[in-house]
């Protein structure tokens, strides 16, 4: 009859044959709690299901009908289990992960079957429909949360009716005659997890460097200033600083704050190197400006989860039109012919 990550799975059944459900009214709420295991973060949640189903017995004599409802997982919690028919309790037995209990429905009447319970689980929620393809009549489905970031996950069907209450959305779903295989769920919203986030801007910093490295070359060489490898090398060092620190810090730290001081770190130990080197204002206006686009906002960019691709395409874009444009004019085979006699004279 319905199932739902953590919570209930139903079936009603004559002789062994699943009896047809009349109408299905089912009311549910979502209370959505973190909770942070190392540098993971988990969209729990609590659940209570409240479930009344008619079913008609059409046939001119009593029958034995067996109400079944299935616990999802073995290693889970089921509080306030909760059997009726006609609003008098059932007694149930729990028989290998399954409450069961019989009950007598009356020839050429409708019993009204109530199945309650709180329960508890993990980034999702699903009400399933019945095996592969399945018809439902009458099915009203009400859905309250206490957050308002919901997603709908693949294969399943969208609320017909959403609104927003003062402590988050509640989302109903009718159907009067419905035939599909797919089934009703909720995705939760999910937290920034810093472990995954530092992996990948620590994967993707060499990409980083190379903006960096372009940038500074493209400065130096219009200004004139001279650069050895040995200064670079001191600058990669400075810059990975930032993922190293990073990484280490966001373990005992919220990772704002960890980005804020990697990058301030990082930021000094370039800029007071250069400063000595070069000069201040290189120091403080080209290279200061250039690690603050190509190191801090490039790996800030990974914090908004499908934008990462498209602000680092349109930076990479930005940064080849601003080349273009300073070095248009530049002759390049004038400009390093010249380089390579001066460094020619100095030996």
């Amino acid at each position: 009859m319905g199932r739902s990550a953590g919570a209930e799975s139903a079936g009603i059944t004559v002789a062994g044959m699943p009896v047809a459900i009349e109408s299905s009214n089912i009311v549910a709420g979502l209370d959505l709690e973190y909770r942070q295991k190392g540098l993971l973060w988990y969209s729990t949640y609590k659940v209570a299901f409240a479930g009344a189903y008619e079913v008609l017995n059409n046939t001119d004599t009593d029958r034995e009908v067996t109400v079944r409802l299935a616990f999802p997982a073995e290693k889970a919690i089921f509080d306030d289990v909760a059997l009726s028919l006609d609003d008098h309790p059932l007694p149930f037995a729990n028989e290998q992960g399954w409450a069961s209990a019989q009950a007598t429905l009356p020839a050429g009447k409708t019993g009204l079957f109530r199945i309650a319970s709180r329960s508890q689980g993990l980034e999702s929620w699903t009400y399933g429909l019945g095996n592969e393809v399945a018809q439902v009549r009458n099915l009203h489905l009400q859905l309250t949360t206490n957050f308002r970031d919901i997603d709908f996950p693949e294969n399943a069907l969208s609320p017909s009716v959403r609104s927003e209450t003062p402590e988050g959305l509640r989302l109903s779903w009718d159907y009067r005659d419905l035939v599909s295989g797919y089934r009703i769920a909720v995705s939760l919203p999910q937290r920034l997890q810093p472990g995954p986030l530092v992996g990948e801007i620590s994967y993707f910093a060499p990409v980083s460097l190379f903006f960096f490295f372009f940038v500074m070359l493209m400065l130096t060489t219009l200004r004139r200033i001279e650069l050895h490898p040995i200064n670079y090398f001191f600058l990669a060092a400075a810059f990975f600083a930032f993922h190293l620190l990073l990484a280490y810090l966001v373990d005992h730290i919220s990772i704002h704050a960890a980005f804020l001081i990697a990058s301030a770190v990082s930021t000094g130990l370039v800029v007071s190197y250069l400063r000595l080197a070069v000069g201040t204002q290189f120091a403080l206006r080209e290279a200061g400006i250039a690690q603050f686009i190509y190191l801090i906002l490039f790996s800030y960019a990974f914090f908004f989860k499908g934008f990462t691709g498209l602000a680092i395409a349109v930076g990479a874009i930005l940064t080849l039109f601003v080349s273009m444009q300073l070095t248009g004019r530049v002759r390049w085979t004038e400009r390093l012919a010249g380089e390579l006699q001066v460094a020619d004279a100095a030996r």
